[in-house]
């Protein structure tokens, strides 16, 4: 396995994530502010606190909370800069106090007085453009998750594939439930099918509206197995019209 580098849950194994680290590990030594781009689930705020492993960590939402945090700090983190209520209020106070601060947004912020404020932009692409970090942290996700739920059983990685739709946080997401679901008993499964029809049934359509959580798995499942509707339809003591209109029917999923 290639071994990256650590940096709290910030994982360089590919060449953009090196460089971002790098930039970071420069940014270190130097007492300057700093803005830091990317989708959510990066690893920017795992950079930030790399560079002030120390500092306070606020949401630009958080606006008076941030700026009383400004007045009696000498480095700030703030997260989500791009949703700041008033920007100009913010830079002048960071200006006023003296402050260190590293910044992220979920997007480039086209803006003149904060191009004046950040000395350094970098960003940090998303785990689609970094898919040896992507093999990276779905090995330290299972061991969390081998871990968490007592699971000794290895991820099939052959079938697995990754859910970076939000990067590391639905990666994380979708590991921590593959091993959840290896051991799984039928009691566990129609808790949780039961909390969550919980809040949706109240129509007098329900149990034709929802039967497709029951047939498409139970379809799915079968023809992985069998490799075809013929069998299936065997298997299943189904008519195979019958299959195939219920195949139809739920086509979208499928």
């Amino acid at each position: 396995m290639v071994q990256g580098v650590v940096v709290t849950s910030f994982i360089a194994v590919s060449d953009a994530s090196k460089e971002a680290f790098k930039t970071a590990t420069l940014l270190k030594t130097l007492s300057v502010n700093s803005l830091i781009t990317g989708q959510s689930g990066v690893g920017k705020k795992s950079i930030a606190q790399y560079i002030l492993p120390n500092a306070p960590i606020i949401d630009a939402l958080k606006f008076d909370e941030l700026l009383s945090t400004l007045k009696s700090n000498s480095d700030v983190i703030i997260t989500n800069l791009q949703n700041s209520p008033n920007l100009l209020t913010l830079i002048d106070t960071i200006n006023n106090n003296n402050i260190r601060v590293v910044a992220t947004a979920k997007y480039h912020l086209d803006n003149e007085i904060l191009d004046d404020l950040f000395s350094v932009k970098f960003d940090i692409p998303p785990l689609v453009q970094r898919e040896e970090d992507v093999t990276e942290l779905i090995s330290i996700f299972c061991k969390e998750a081998s871990s968490l739920f007592g699971v000794q059983n290895e991820l099939n990685r052959e079938s697995f594939v990754a859910d970076l739709s939000n990067n590391a946080h639905s990666l994380k997401r979708q590991v921590m439930i593959a091993y959840l679901l290896q051991d799984i008993k039928d009691t566990e499964l129609m808790a949780i099918m039961e909390q969550f029809l919980f809040d949706k049934i109240g129509s007098n359509s329900d149990y034709r509206d929802f039967l497709y959580l029951y047939e498409v798995p139970l379809i799915k499942s079968g023809l992985k197995k069998f490799k075809s509707q013929l069998k299936l339809s065997d298997k299943l003591g189904l008519n195979r019209n019958t299959l195939r209109k219920k195949i139809a029917d739920n086509k979208k999923y499928l």
